[in-house]
């Protein structure tokens, strides 16, 4: 029988790899609810107090806990392996999801201080499914084509997962009040995360060990993602700002929320197209290499978005510009996984998941502030000058790396 080194490298060779494509199905079946259950809180919460502070507030909460603590969640998942792990976290996380409905299914029913600790420690038990996946996909194809094939396919359906959540969101509360999207949030999560969990790739990967000694790999997994971390709080970052500067564009140019959904449609076809197209290239350059151009392409396409005049123009120019962003994100997490200690993978892509979705945050909160002072054109332009810093800040990052010789890979940096 053929080896994966033996398989020629394309997507179809990626869901042949044995107990792919029943552990990646899993996988994306739970990895709905992220799509489902945060935007059912909100629409919950507002229905249930009759106001947005207490739904921002509430959703700030949920949504920090589970950001921020995930390399924390990652860390479980390093240390007692994934069935171990996985199976409290969910219980927790579904059982506090359901308490949230119950609370929230009869206006006025509890009270917002109740509501925000529930949300809160909800989202401090977010199972830390996508981090997950992509440590299964090392173990499952060891090949780095294949690798990056199985990273880009995964990074296109989760594109694809956080815009059909909400359009599913929207269609049930047509008939059921936003807390049943909560339910069916949990609903997912649970039997997402029960097929993962019983998948036999994920049954074999063992838990980690325990080192000896005050640096353990949580802790030096960090000395290894400068940049694909940096890239992608910048990329979080970009879409955060893109996302108010298309509404804010849209306005100030007479046109209604509906066409601003539009351009942020275009941006996420462009951005599946472009991880499409980058996993199923045999790329030459270095990942590093990579990872800069893909820095800079974004930050042009952004530059370029700032004289736009109509919102043709400017969806042309976000759909060049989300070419770049599913690229960037899938070769962060790639260094990211090459640089990790073996026994800190999930924590590694954990780190860069963090950190697109802390950037997502402090751009959108950038955003507000910014648009209030300069024209939307002014605004997309800044965003593309500091994705060109971010470019030039990671080609400086490769070439350092280059330094410590050929016979140094920087698995071999981080680990000695």
């Amino acid at each position: 029988m053929s080896s994966t080194h033996d398989v020629r490298p394309s997507y179809a060779a990626v869901l042949r790899i044995p107990h792919a494509r029943r552990t990646f199905a899993a996988a994306l079946i739970g990895r709905l609810s992220y799509g489902i259950a945060p935007l059912s809180v909100m629409l919950a919460v507002t229905r249930a107090s009759g106001s947005y502070a207490v739904a921002g507030v509430v959703m700030a909460l949920f949504s920090a806990t589970s950001v921020f603590l995930s390399p924390a969640r990652a860390a479980f998942i390093d240390r007692y392996g994934p069935r171990r792990a996985l199976v409290p976290m969910v219980a927790a996380h579904t059982g506090l999801l359901g308490l949230l409905a119950v609370l929230l299914w009869r206006p006025g029913a509890a009270s917002p201080f109740v509501l925000a600790a529930v949300a809160a420690l909800a989202g401090s038990c977010t199972p830390p499914l996508g981090p997950t996946m992509r440590a299964v996909w090392g173990r499952l194809a060891p090949d780095r084509a294949l690798m990056q094939r199985a990273y880009s396919l995964d990074a296109v359906a989760e594109e694809l997962l956080f815009v059909s959540g909400p359009l599913l969101v929207g269609l049930l509360v047509g008939f059921a009040p936003p807390a049943a999207g909560i339910v069916v949030g949990a609903a997912l999560m649970v039997a997402g995360t029960a097929g993962f969990v019983s998948s036999p790739a994920v049954r074999a990967v063992p838990a980690g060990k325990r080192e000896p000694g005050p640096d353990p790999a949580g802790r030096r997994v960090l000395r290894g993602l400068g940049r694909p971390v940096i890239a992608a709080a910048a990329v979080g970052l970009a879409l955060g700002v893109v996302d108010l500067l298309v509404v804010a564009f849209a306005q100030g140019h007479g046109h209604g929320a509906g066409s601003a959904a539009w351009v942020l449609a275009a941006l996420s076809a462009g951005s599946a197209v472009g991880g499409l197209v980058n996993g199923a290239v045999q790329w030459r350059a270095s990942a590093g290499t990579r990872l800069s151009v893909q820095a800079a392409g974004l930050g042009l396409a952004l530059c370029a978005a700032g004289p736009a005049q109509g919102l043709g123009t400017l969806a042309a120019a976000v759909a060049v510009a989300g070419v770049f962003v599913s690229p960037l994100i899938t070769t962060a997490y790639l260094i990211a996984d090459e640089a990790a200690a073996p026994e800190a993978r999930v924590q590694a892509g954990a780190w860069v998941n963090t950190a697109v979705n802390a950037g997502i945050t402090g751009g959108a909160a950038a955003a507000g502030v910014l648009v209030g002072w300069l024209p939307a054109g002014v605004c997309f332009a800044a965003t593309g000058a500091v994705m060109l810093v971010t470019a030039v800040a990671v080609a400086r990052g490769a070439a350092r790396e280059k330094g410590y010789g050929t016979s140094r890979t920087p698995r071999d940096v981080l680990t000695t």
